[in-house]
């Protein structure tokens, strides 16, 4: 069974810093892609960043571009995401996915097969 878990999320203050962790696990897939999504109260879920297995390519969104940075530990089937310079617009749940035997970067939910629980960051003003 395929799981994905999230950590790292928590309240911080605007122009902080926090890193969340996707550990997954169940899966022997070389060919796989990781994104980070989020969903704000009221709002659709949006892709936030992802990365490919096979070359390591990125995608980040243009509203996280050059504040966040997605990163990937093959060895330990983790994914992570730096995230600097936080702004309350930031305040969301944050879950990562999980797209199999698709490796391309792509930031759309609905191409995404599994899912974590999510992980509560909030920024305060």
């Amino acid at each position: 069974e395929i799981q994905l878990k999230e950590s790292g999320g928590g309240l911080v203050q605007a122009g902080g810093s926090l890193r969340l962790s996707c550990a997954a696990s169940g899966f022997t897939f070389d060919d796989y892609a990781i994104g980070w999504f989020r969903q704000a109260p009221g709002k659709e879920r949006e892709g936030v960043a992802c990365i490919s297995s096979t070359d390591g390519s990125t995608w980040h969104a243009d509203n996280v571009a050059g504040r966040f940075t997605i990163s990937s530990d093959n060895a330990k089937n983790t994914v992570y995401m730096q995230m600097n310079s936080l702004k309350p617009e930031d305040t969301a749940v944050y879950y990562c996915a999980e797209r199999i035997g698709r490796s391309a970067v792509v930031g759309r939910p609905d191409e995404y097969d599994y899912w974590g629980q999510g992980t509560q960051i909030t920024v305060s003003s």
